[in-house]
C-alpha cells in the first residue's frame, strides 16, 4: 500500500473500520435463522410465525440503500455512519429487550434503517478517499470480512442459542456499535456533496420496490 501523507494517517485504518461495519450488518442478516425455533419458544410461537423476523430487516435495508448517497452527501459522511451505528444499535437492545414478535419485527426494521446505511456510505467514503492506485487493495481490506459474516452468522447464533441466550445475539451489537462510534469520530473523514442535488423520488420508488419484489 502506498505511503500516505502525514495528514492522512487515519486513513489507514479507516478500511478496518469500514469493514467492522460491514461484518456486522452482513452478520445480523444471517445470525438470527438458526436461533429462530429458541426465539419462538421463548414467546410461545411456531417458527414459522418468526418469518417476519428475517424479512423485515431485509426488505428494510432493500429500500432505503438507494437513499443512502444523498443523505450522506446531504448530512456528510461522517455523521451519516454516526447515525448508523445509533440507530443500528438502538434497534439491536430493543430487540433485546422485546416482549413479542410484532415488537421485535418492528425492532428490526429499526436495525435495518441502520443496517442500510452501513455499508453504502462506508463503501462511498472509500471510494472518495483513496487514489485509484490504491483503491484494489483497500477493497480488498473492506470485502472480505463482509464475505465472513453471512459465513459466520448462522453458526455464531447457533452456538449462542445453545450455550447462552438468544437475547446475546442482539446485545452482542452494543459493545461493536460503542467501538464503532470512538472509531468513526477519530477515522471517518466528514465528506459532503460539492453541490447539493435534489432527492430522485421517482427513481427511489421504482428501484425500492422493484428490490422489494
Amino acid at each position: 500500500m502506498e505511503k500516505l501523507p502525514a495528514s492522512f494517517k487515519a486513513l489507514r485504518y479507516l478500511p478496518f473500520l469500514v469493514a467492522s461495519a460491514f461484518f456486522m450488518q452482513m452478520l445480523d442478516a444471517t445470525i438470527l435463522n438458526t436461533a429462530i425455533p429458541t426465539i419462538a419458544r421463548s414467546f410461545n410461537s411456531h417458527p414459522l410465525q418468526l418469518h417476519s423476523l428475517v424479512t423485515a430487516y431485509t426488505l428494510t435495508v432493500c429500500v432505503l440503500i438507494p437513499a443512502s448517497g444523498w443523505i450522506s452527501d446531504k448530512l456528510g459522511s461522517r455523521r451519516t455512519f454516526l447515525l448508523a451505528i445509533s440507530i443500528f444499535s438502538a434497534g439491536s437492545l430493543l430487540c433485546a429487550l422485546s416482549t413479542s414478535i410484532p415488537m421485535m419485527t418492528a425492532c428490526r426494521v429499526i436495525q435495518g434503517i441502520g443496517g442500510a446505511f452501513l455499508m453504502p456510505v462506508g463503501r462511498l467514503v472509500v471510494l472518495r478517499s483513496y487514489p485509484r492506485s490504491m483503491f484494489v487493495n483497500v477493497l480488498n481490506i473492506v470485502t472480505i470480512p463482509a464475505l465472513l459474516g453471512p459465513l459466520l452468522g448462522p453458526v455464531l447464533g447457533g452456538i449462542i442459542a445453545q450455550y447462552a441466550s438468544w437475547h446475546w445475539i442482539f446485545l452482542i451489537n452494543i459493545p461493536v456499535g460503542m467501538a464503532g462510534l470512538w472509531a468513526t469520530r477519530k477515522l471517518m473523514p466528514d465528506l459532503k456533496a460539492v453541490r447539493e442535488q435534489k432527492f430522485d423520488w421517482r427513481g427511489f420508488f421504482l428501484f425500492s420496490s422493484s428490490a422489494v419484489l
